[in-house]
């Protein structure tokens, strides 16, 4: 075996650059792990040091991904350092094995960087969206007095809120929360962003599955359910998922009065999709999607009075795959049943 003075008379120049650069790399190692930590912990830092849930949530969603995604980068930095420190007697005699070492180096960075990047983008939403939900749902608590307060369903907060936010709302590129402190009257308005999220792929585990389509293949009456077959299709991994959910005519409610007369949401069920049609005179069909019954209250097509309806069918997804249908005269009793259903249901 070669010692480093035999090393050194191979190629003088090149081995005392190789030894300055065994150095520097060596230091460079631990330099960028310690920066990927400090802006880990940093960022820590600033989110517990936020005062309140919603100061919590806009830096969460604003900068979480970002400096995640920083501290992966030095990570990769470090990993091509470390590679590039390895093996130094085998580079030493001769400088080709250098760049063979200063390739793989690159390689291995490059690829940790791009697995880092794609789990940031298709599986970390899934798990910051479930911290955010958290955030923004939790009771919040009066500062004037410490009494918690109620956040206002739908057909409650219009009030509270003035014709420009209402408008905002209505086109879904906001969404506003109110909470109210029962005794006093206070309130608190926060602003939220109205985008819509995708469910989790059951094959490569990102938040990428939306619903592609959807068929009846069994109409559903009033002595046996029917069937309903819809069709998830992943953005990232392309996996198609077929479900088949039940159609039923228990309606449990009124509909000649449009009161709710018990809370079909079981087990904390969740309405994921609203679908309603309305037949008129003046219109053969129209229809309508939403991705909760806060959107369809909003939407100015199931505003107003409706003249010359003869009907407005409503269906109800809920996150369970239960499959509700609810039929209305006019749309004043379908907007009544869905905010007394919105009051049961206040995150619907």
């Amino acid at each position: 075996m070669m010692d480093l003075e035999s090393l050194r008379s191979i190629n003088p120049p090149y081995f005392d650059f190789l030894m300055l650069w065994q150095k520097i790399a060596f230091a460079l190692i631990f330099a960028s792990l310690g920066a990927a930590l400090l802006i880990y912990i940093l960022y820590k830092i600033k989110v517990v040091g936020l005062k309140t849930f919603k100061q919590k949530y806009d830096h969460i969603s604003k900068f979480e991904i970002n400096r995640y995604g920083l501290a992966h980068m030095a990570i990769a930095v470090a990993f091509f350092f470390f590679v590039n420190y390895l093996e130094f007697m085998t580079v030493a005699k001769n400088y080709g094995w250098f760049f063979v070492r200063l390739f793989i180096g690159i390689a291995i960075a490059i690829l940790y960087g791009y697995i880092a990047r794609l789990l940031l983008k298709y599986y970390w939403p899934g798990p910051m969206h479930k911290k955010l939900r958290k955030l923004r749902y939790t009771p919040r608590t009066n500062p004037t007095n410490g009494r918690k307060m109620k956040l206002l369903s739908e057909a409650e907060e219009d009030a509270y809120l003035d014709e420009g936010k209402q408008a905002e709302e209505n086109v879904f590129s906001v969404d506003y929360d109110v909470w109210i402190d029962e005794t006093t009257g206070e309130t608190h308005i926060e602003k939220y962003d109205g985008r819509l999220t995708a469910e989790q792929c059951d094959r490569c585990g990102f938040q990428t599955l939306k619903l592609a389509k959807e068929e009846i293949v069994k109409e559903a009456t009033e002595a046996k359910d029917g069937e309903l077959l819809k069709e998830f299709k992943c953005a990232y991994c392309a996996r198609v998922k077929r479900r088949t959910v039940k159609l039923t005519k228990n309606m449990k409610q009124d509909a000649s009065a449009g009161v709710l007369i018990e809370n079909p949401l079981e087990k904390h069920e969740q309405v994921v999709t609203v679908k309603v049609d309305i037949s008129s005179d003046q219109y053969a069909r129209l229809s309508y999607e939403f991705q909760s019954l806060r959107e369809a209250l909003k939407s100015e097509g199931l505003a107003g009075e409706g003249y010359g309806i003869r009907s407005v069918k409503i269906e109800l997804f809920t996150s369970q795959d239960v499959h509700l249908k609810f039929e209305f005269q006019n749309l004043p009793e379908a907007r009544k049943f869905m905010e007394q259903f919105s009051l049961h249901n206040v995150n619907q």
